[in-house]
């Protein structure tokens, strides 16, 4: 009996790197499991008027689990697959097709997150919702026109599902026009919000922690973009998986705890 009939994979029969793309994958399932928990445990101590906001972090969570589950289920099935492989570059094959057949999950996944962090950011800092209203229209439109585009771009394979490289450039540039303008956007937003709260410490605070989500937003947001347009190089798309999951991690689990803290010192300096 073969090991990689029953179990896992191993590094010694698949490689190191496969292996290390797979413990990424599943350390995200569980971190972003854990942060579902997490953010209910905290439900009861949060004040109404923001646990609505809070509640946000829970959603993006389980479906950021949802799609890790997803995405490592599929690329163990790929890693069983490359365990019965031997030539390197019918490997690097096998790993570049299975990559675009596994990575729709990411976009569809922040198609739905990404909104719903930028929705966190603004009604977690207390923004006037009527006074944001028309731009905060423009930047959700923008943000799905990025991953939806992303995810067009990603489908332009060929028949024996080879990557048409002119065409994912194409929609790779629609989907960077889409960044641009919501970063802008963004950046508009700051300005507005400046002019918007009284209290000198809470501006001071909640200015601090908008630039700081800002550029968590541009960074990470960036990275999906820059590992989009690395597929159609000779890369090895174990690299685009690590750097996608980390990500993910840093971006969703950072903004849930600023604007948790955030949220909290403004209760604390409201009260004082």
């Amino acid at each position: 009996m073969e090991v990689t009939d029953s179990f896992m994979p191993t590094a010694g029969v698949v490689g190191l790197l496969p292996m290390v793309t797979y413990f990424f994958l599943v350390v995200a399932m569980f971190a972003f499991i854990g942060n579902f928990v997490l953010s209910l445990a905290i439900q009861p101590s949060i004040r109404p008027e923001f646990r609505i906001v809070h509640s946000v972090t829970a959603v993006v969570a389980v479906v950021s689990a949802v799609s890790c589950y997803l995405t490592q289920t599929y690329y163990h099935d790929m890693l069983r697959e490359l365990a019965t492989v031997t030539d390197a570059n019918d490997r690097q094959t096998l790993i570049r097709e299975s990559y675009n057949a596994i990575g729709q999950f990411r976009y569809m996944d922040w198609f739905i997150t990404s909104p719903l962090l930028l929705l966190q950011i603004i009604f977690g800092l207390n923004f006037q919702r009527n006074a944001v209203k028309r731009p905060l229209i423009y930047l959700l439109t923008a943000t799905l026109l990025l991953y939806f585009a992303s995810y067009i771009g990603h489908q332009q394979l060929s028949f024996d599902n080879e990557i048409q490289v002119g065409m994912k450039v194409i929609w790779g540039l629609v989907a960077t026009i889409a960044y641009g303008f919501s970063l802008f956007t963004l950046r508009r937003l700051e300005q507005q919000f400046g002019e918007q709260t009284t209290l000198t410490q809470q501006r001071a605070y909640r200015q601090m922690a908008y630039r700081q989500m800002m550029v968590i937003i541009a960074t990470c947001w960036g990275i999906y973009l820059l590992g989009y347009f690395l597929t159609v190089t000779p890369i090895d798309f174990s690299w685009i998986h690590i750097a996608f999951t980390i990500t993910d991690l840093t971006a969703k689990i950072s903004i849930g705890l600023i604007v948790y803290f955030t949220s909290t010192k403004s209760v604390e300096n409201a009260d004082s």
